[in-house]
């Protein structure tokens, strides 16, 4: 295996729940967009997509035909090996079983919240059943959870899933700092999570708000991975409506500037302990 020391994964998140074209023209709704937008970041250097999935209406949905349709679209693009990482977070889907509909897709990745949160108005529901429910669903069909860190108790949380094999070592966290109720994008943030990590884990940032370029700079220098795209932030300056590749872009620049290079998806494969892509 090459050295891989001085590799910065990163992962564009292109359309997320919450967006809409009334705040931004420039997020992707339907599965052509958006698997014409992860082959434009795939292009740019992403090497991983965090796929969120919308109805004919524009509302999010977690049916797994939605899915299916994405990742069609994406074979469209047979020389992008972009990792497919999908989303089963609970604004999608109501109950648990809704929610990971779509693992039998086997896609790359899938997010996972080992407990529960707040968001801005509701809550960010991840009872223990649920979350084994999910977890079971991904060991199924050889599914990599991305342990989704709304709050640090989620750490613990998976841990204690590790030691009780529902999910498979070496782990993959992503702090999310930032949302309006859960916990903050600050420096104390990021290290009091990055100081509670296990030994041999990989893990990465996704900032939300005017912190997120700073913040993301300092888990770059700590070794840490990043995530950016209009699901975190639809502004890339203050009043200036971001593109996903503008917000990749200047990730990608800012890490070249530190001396870093941007992993490819091979690369994150061997990072991330995924199977070789055939």
């Amino acid at each position: 295996m090459s050295d891989l020391s001085n590799k910065v994964i990163l992962t564009v998140a292109p359309t997320g729940n919450v967006p809409t074209r009334e705040m931004t023209p420039y997020v992707p709704i339907t599965p052509q967009e958006i698997a014409a937008e992860a082959y434009a970041c795939w292009q740019e250097g992403a090497a991983v997509v965090h796929i969120h999935t919308r109805d004919k209406n524009g509302a999010p949905t977690s049916d797994v035909e939605v899915n299916r349709e994405v990742m069609a679209e994406l074979d469209k693009y047979p020389d992008c090996d972009i990792i497919r990482q999908v989303s089963t977070g609970g604004r999608a889907g109501k109950s648990y079983t809704e929610r990971g509909q779509m693992m039998c897709l086997s896609p790359d990745m899938s997010s996972l919240a080992t407990g529960s949160s707040n968001f801005p108005a509701k809550c960010n529901f991840n009872d223990p059943e649920t979350v084994s429910y999910l977890a079971s669903e991904m060991l199924k069909y050889n599914v990599k959870p991305e342990i989704e860190v709304f709050d640090t108790a989620m750490i613990w949380n998976a841990i204690r899933l590790a030691e009780k094999g529902e999910v498979k070592t070496p782990l993959h966290f992503n702090f999310v700092l930032g949302v309006v109720g859960s916990q903050p994008a600050t420096v104390e943030s990021l290290m009091y999570n990055y100081q509670s990590l296990p030994k041999g884990c990989t893990w990465g940032v996704t900032i939300i708000g005017k912190n997120h370029v700073q913040l993301s700079t300092i888990a770059m220098a700590l070794g840490g991975h990043v995530r950016v795209g209009i699901e975190d932030n639809i502004f890339y300056s203050k009043g200036v409506l971001a593109t996903n590749i503008a917000l990749l872009r200047r990730m990608k620049n800012i890490a070249l500037a530190m001396g870093k290079e941007p992993a490819t998806p091979a690369e994150a494969r061997q990072i991330l302990s995924l199977p070789t892509k055939a």
